[in-house]
């Protein structure tokens, strides 16, 4: 996962009254995808309910990138309930995930 400031995932949507956040959201898909998620197309955001589907798909592929330190249900409270909070929560926990892990 590519390294990216939290308070930018919090300040750039309200800023770019929410672009920013669905760009946000499209590329973190494409690189969990890469690593193995399976999310589905981000078309699916704009359809009224299959967006809650995505959201579940979407918390699933943070629980497996984070390898289990962020279950799928909290991800999906986050996202849902928070919105640029628990997006910027989200970006700290790709960034953790991201650092190299120090040699013992």
């Amino acid at each position: 996962m590519k390294q990216r400031s939290p308070a930018a995932v919090f300040f750039l949507p309200i800023v770019t009254f929410g672009i920013y956040g669905i760009v946000w959201l499209v590329k973190t898909k494409n690189e969990m995808n890469e690593d193995g998620a399976q999310i589905p197309t981000a078309w699916l955001l704009i359809v009224p309910i299959a967006n809650l589907y995505w959201f579940w798909k979407y918390a699933e592929g943070v629980q497996r990138v984070s390898r289990g330190s962020m279950s799928a249900p909290v991800a999906l409270l986050l996202m849902l309930l928070l919105g640029n909070i628990g997006w910027a929560v989200l970006q700290s926990t790709y960034n953790q995930r991201a650092l190299p892990v120090a040699a013992a």
